[in-house]
């Protein structure tokens, strides 16, 4: 068999570095991805970085993969060499589970991610379960679609499991890598939308984006004065924010999302949420069904990420820039 080579990092914190490994026989219910191009996210910083105490050295990061299938496990239909699928945050899952069976995997207790203790994207190649390579639609551009197989289906999920329509009002906390995305899927489902960013710059950008109001979220009286206004908040900033603030924004049984993870815990007062039965909740990902969906509106309404290229070979360079919020909006990496 032969080897895979891609970029590795070896220790907590450390740079990535020319890598090969042997990925063995091919399972039969597994596809070979030939990576065409991956995304960087910042999950792939916190993964290199040990943030969350899952990663195992060596491994090879990345998750938000588009690339043509290589090699066809034995069991596996419905895919052909050459065929061209995206792979996300998930690579495999237990199949059997009340959660698997109900078609929601990515909640399956024994899900796999793609590169958590195997190996991802920022490779010439990676296997996945074929349950989770998922067919990209012709109208989407590789480049600008990979990072959807993450990002944009984190920030899709939620409006689909809200019911988010035309006549609802939509508050996104963030214009980058995730938020950039959310007002873009907001808008096709018809909402109103509103982009929160402490960054003034961004104001041109989030309007054509698709945003019909932009706040700056630095200034609290203007914040404040939206009490009421929002039946979704999508928290997509990696910041700590005025979440009681946020809270009095919402409408009766409007819903504060957070998909972005601030550093500290989140206090709320407990008054305004029962006042006008207003919530909280996450949301990770999203099933393979629901991504196929995804992609498939993205096909159909032209939605896009903002990227900036790089070669593999300058994954060190895109993921130092990612860490720093410099990329608008997100770097993709090509071979």
């Amino acid at each position: 068999m032969a080897f895979i080579k891609g970029y590795a990092v070896h220790a907590a914190g450390a740079e990535l570095l020319p890598f090969k490994y042997d990925p063995g026989e091919l399972k039969s219910g597994d596809v070979e991805v030939s990576v065409t191009h991956c995304g960087v996210c910042h999950s792939d910083a916190s993964l290199v970085d040990n943030d969350w105490g899952m990663s195992q050295y060596p491994f090879i990061p990345g998750h938000e993969v588009v690339g043509t299938i290589a090699a066809v496990g034995s069991t596996v239909e419905g895919f052909a060499v050459g065929d061209r699928v995206g792979v996300g945050w998930q690579a495999n899952s237990c199949g059997r589970c009340e959660w698997c069976r109900k078609g929601e995997e990515n909640l399956c207790a024994q899900a796999q991610p793609t590169c958590v203790h195997r190996h991802g994207g920022y490779a010439e190649a990676l296997r996945v379960n074929a349950r989770f390579a998922i067919k990209i639609p012709a109208g989407l551009e590789s480049e600008t679609t990979a990072p959807l197989m993450c990002a944009g289906i984190t920030v899709y999920t939620p409006m689909r499991a809200l019911g988010i329509n035309p006549s609802s009002r939509v508050g996104v906390i963030g214009v980058g890598g995730l938020g950039h995305l959310a007002i873009q899927f907001a808008r096709v489902f018809g909402a109103e939308v509103t982009a929160f960013s402490s960054s003034p710059n961004k104001e041109d950008e989030a309007l054509a984006l698709g945003a019909h109001h932009f706040v700056n979220s630095l200034e609290s009286k203007a914040v404040n004065g939206l009490a009421g206004s929002f039946d979704l908040i999508v928290a997509t900033a990696n910041a700590d924010q005025d979440w009681a603030g946020y809270v009095n924004t919402l409408r009766p049984h409007g819903t504060l999302c957070f998909v972005g993870v601030p550093p500290k815990p989140i206090t709320l007062p407990a008054f305004p949420l029962i006042q006008a039965m207003r919530g909280t909740c996450g949301s990770n990902i999203g099933s393979p069904q629901r991504i196929a969906e995804m992609l498939d509106v993205a096909a159909r309404h032209g939605v896009k990420a903002k990227v900036e290229r790089f070669k593999m070979a300058e994954a060190n360079q895109a993921l130092r820039r990612t860490r720093k919020s410099q990329v608008r909006y997100r770097a993709v990496l090509s071979n």
